[in-house]
């Protein structure tokens, strides 16, 4: 086993700039809080998006979406089924910004069109239309590998301009209600119902009062208990995926009133537009990744004080807005960020982080034109294959520089740690510990060493086996070095399509838990604790 653990650290070192390997690791602690769970979320927390978006969405002097939208994307290519069917039941989100604009082909009498580009439209395109066609073999896509569904729905529709982004009137229901009934009789499981894109606060594009916006929620609750006649199978209502403004959300959840909206949803893009020249450095920032913390503690305080019914998602977050960027959005780098922010969302009761997007635009966790994974996508799959639903507080005893995230472990006992080194100079030896051991040890008046104990019941608390001497790693670093390559390597070995072009293993390295995590300047590692004594967990 040491063998091997040191194996693991020559290559982690190898691929690490050259003028941090000779530099001495600096000393950190990180102590979880094992005995209560600070939050709670979804068993599948993570989520991924499809878009509307056509061909001719351009930004910046770049057209990255291609056929990769919820009307023109190959259903049938030979790696989209396998990448969703990897997480055994991949939560999939069908929205963004056109949402607004699309009718529903049943029920109605004229031609289901395309979006086009039209001078006077919502973003510059025209109404586009969903025939029943593609919603059945998109069905048959999910159905077939086991995706959990949100559509997000039309809430513009009958409403009018009135001047710049702020429209009127009444929404009208017509066109949902035959699509919802439609979907009903297919037997097609849609496990939430999301009420427009963007439209809150100062929107983006358009934007509806919230008052308005509240009584038309109320009128879809009316609809779906309608058409879903069980209470058990009645799907959820989302709203209002927009980006928060705090005056809004409250005014939603006042007007539409108790157990109408399950869940409010808001918009996460912090790092800016896609030709922020600046973005590697706010990746790496800790103060400027820090600002989203904000966003997460003002939504969790307002359904505290407005809709302790309700639960908060992210249905949608990209980090860059407008397509994200090129050799930053779907390289290694990005990893950095979209793991924090699943981490930093998580302390908050976050139930749901959906990423922008699945594939389509630069930060697809699939490339737009070969259907290749993305650094990101290895990234969320070991989350969601590693870390549980129940969120743990830590203390971390280094620079900011070191970021900590604590789960109960998602299929054994004990825990699973997420340790990221936004440092591109600093290697970490980080030990870990259990603030059972520490109250112990303050009650009883021991002194803790500078460097920390490096005993396992340091950490592990006071039970000890012959397997408790035992933890899983999993460090991710970017090949050569480079960390604005498109290929991640776990533990040294580059993640490639093996030779039948299927997914990896994603094998981690044993260590004995006795010594310190050596962490890589900018690199990230999940470490797994079977043996880790947390009663929250058990």
């Amino acid at each position: 086993m040491a063998a091997r653990h040191l194996l693991l650290l020559a290559l982690v070192c190898l691929h690490a700039p050259h003028s941090a390997s000779a530099q001495q690791p600096e000393e950190a602690t990180v102590i979880v809080k094992g005995s209560t769970k600070i939050a709670v979320t979804d068993v599948n927390y993570i989520c991924a998006t499809i878009d509307w978006w056509p061909p001719e969405k351009c930004n910046y002097n770049q057209c990255p979406w291609g056929q990769s939208s919820i009307l023109n994307l190959d259903l049938d290519h030979p790696f989209l089924a396998q990448a969703i069917q990897e997480f055994h039941n991949l939560r999939i989100r069908l929205g963004g910004s056109l949402q607004d604009r699309v009718v529903y082909d049943v029920g109605t009498n004229s031609p289901c069109s395309p979006f086009t580009n039209v001078s006077n439209g919502l973003f510059g395109f025209s109404a586009g239309c969903l025939s029943m066609d593609r919603w059945d073999k998109l069905n048959d896509l999910f159905q077939k590998t086991g995706a959990i569904i949100t559509f997000g729905l039309n809430a513009l529709h009958g409403r009018y301009n009135v001047q710049r982004s702020f429209w009127a009137g009444k929404w009208n229901s017509t066109n949902t209600y035959d699509f919802v009934e439609y979907t009903i009789s297919k037997g097609y499981p849609v496990d939430s119902w999301e009420f427009g894109n963007e439209l809150s606060g100062h929107g983006t594009g358009a934007r509806v009062d919230a008052k308005l916006y509240g009584k038309d929620v109320i009128e879809l609750k009316s609809i779906l208990r309608q058409l879903y006649r069980t209470p058990l199978s009645q799907p959820l209502l989302l709203a209002p995926g927009g980006f928060f403004d705090q005056q809004w959300y409250t005014q939603l959840l006042q007007t539409s009133g108790h157990g109408v909206v399950n869940a409010l949803t808001h918009h996460i893009y912090n790092l800016g537009g896609g030709d922020d020249v600046h973005l590697m450095r706010k990746i790496v920032d800790p103060k400027y990744l820090d600002r989203a913390e904000d966003t997460y503690r003002d939504m969790q305080l307002t359904l505290q004080r407005h809709g302790t019914w309700a639960s908060s998602w992210v249905s949608e977050s990209g980090g860059v807005f407008n397509n994200g960027r090129q050799l930053v959005s779907n390289t290694f780098m990005n990893s950095i960020w979209y793991l924090d922010q699943l981490g930093m969302a998580s302390k908050y009761n976050t139930k749901v982080f959906c990423r922008q997007t699945l594939i389509g635009g630069n930060y697809g966790l699939l490339d737009t034109q070969t259907f290749l994974p993305n650094p990101d996508y290895y990234s969320a799959l070991l989350w969601h294959r590693l870390m549980g639903n129940g969120v743990l507080s830590v203390d971390i005893n280094a620079p900011r520089k070191l970021r900590a995230y604590a789960h109960c472990s998602k299929r054994h006992k004990g825990i699973t740690l997420l340790l990221i080194n936004l440092s591109n100079s600093t290697v970490y030896n980080v030990t870990l510990q259990n603030d059972l051991n520490v109250s112990v040890e303050r009650r009883t008046g021991h002194r803790r060493r500078s460097g920390g104990l490096r005993r396992a019941v340091s950490w592990l608390g006071s039970k000890q086996s012959s397997e408790s001497t035992k933890r899983d790693e999993y460090h991710l670093t970017a090949k050569d070095g480079d960390h604005q390559s498109r290929t991640m390597l776990l533990n040294g070995v580059p993640l490639e399509l093996g030779d039948d072009g299927g997914v990896p293993a994603l094998n981690p390295v044993p260590a004995g838990v006795d010594s310190p995590v050596h962490l890589a300047p900018t690199s990230i590692a999940f470490v797994v604790l079977p043996r880790f004594e947390a009663k929250a967990c058990s």
